[in-house]
């Protein structure tokens, strides 16, 4: 099996100590809310557009997500990778979002941005709390945000975003059970939300609850076909057990819908291929993986594994 499905820790070297800045455009051009969301640690930065632009600064190196939201269509996710291989001599990432209605999903966005009915029984106190939450993260004060987090659930309970945001800060900082834990209880404040619900369905899977994460993130797919990292951690389950056809399949949807994602399906599907004997597919996934993460720190050793499959 590849080392390189094993997860990866960045050492840093100097360059790790040096903000970049992430601006880009997006089409079609439209007054949006523009958010950035880190992928292995817990981070969040929100701005307004008017014309389709957008910057971020003092970004630290690592995936992130992208998040595009309109009122009128949706929102629309991607993932960028920020870091030395993917930006220029001013440590600065340019980034090009060709938006087409099917990569916008209108009914959980609007929950996101707004509040649901099921919600509006929630306290202005606890609303500022997890408001105040999402500054913390932005300077990456993860305490602080915890802290404010869990007022905000103690004064109300029901509070399903606050739970969804508590789990992913626990999933980020390897507190499985924690995490499981939360967006249990987003989704007992809230059944319909989505968010909660593919998480689960992810956190399950390193509590080696395949059973349970298969219902999830089948549901998941069923509720959100477009969605790369429900199809993704399907695929993961199906891998689990044993079922790699099945398990193919929602890779490949994933690497489609996006090739970036921080689920890394280009690995997994090297993984089978190579357990089928097809070397030369298996160093076509790797290729196709370093294109989209050139930073990846075993990117070496990954190059010289494709030299030795073709």
């Amino acid at each position: 099996m590849f080392r390189f499905l094993l997860p990866a820790v960045f050492v840093c070297a100097a360059w790790c100590q040096q903000p970049y800045e992430l601006s880009g455009r997006f089409s079609p051009e439209e007054r949006a809310s523009v958010s950035l969301f880190g992928v292995a640690s817990p981070f969040v930065a929100t701005l307004m557009s008017e014309d389709g632009r957008f910057t971020f600064k003092k970004l630290q190196p690592g995936a992130y997500t992208i998040a595009v939201f309109v009122p009128a269509r949706g929102e629309a996710r991607q993932t960028v990778e920020v870091g030395p291989g993917t930006a220029d001599a001013h440590q600065r990432v340019q980034l090009t979002l060709n938006l087409k209605e099917s990569d916008f999903v209108l009914a959980d966005a609007l929950r996101r941005h707004s509040v649901p009915a099921t919600q509006l029984a929630v306290p202005e106190k606890a609303v500022r709390e997890y408001e105040d939450a999402q500054k913390d993260l932005n300077r990456r004060d993860i305490a602080a945000a915890v802290k404010r987090l869990e007022h905000a659930v103690e004064i109300a309970p029901q509070f399903s975003a606050a739970w969804n945001n508590l789990g992913t800060i626990a999933y980020q900082t390897q507190k499985y059970e924690r995490a499981a834990e939360c967006f249990r209880a987003a989704l007992e404040a809230d059944p319909t939300s989505y968010e909660p619900l593919v998480n689960l369905g992810g956190v399950l899977i390193n509590l080696h609850d395949l059973d349970s994460a298969w219902k999830y993130n089948v549901y998941a797919v069923l509720l959100r076909p477009t969605d790369a990292l429900a199809n993704s951690q399907l695929g993961m389950t199906y891998f689990e057990i044993g079922k790699m056809d099945l398990a193919e399949k929602y890779f490949v949807a994933a690497r489609q819908i996006d090739p970036a994602h921080f689920s890394h399906p280009q690995l997994f599907l090297a993984e089978i291929h190579l357990r089928r004997g097809d070397r030369s597919a298996a160093a076509r996934d790797l290729e196709d993986f370093l294109k989209y993460h050139p930073d990846w720190p075993q990117a070496a050793k990954m190059r010289e594994q494709i030299g030795k499959l073709r």
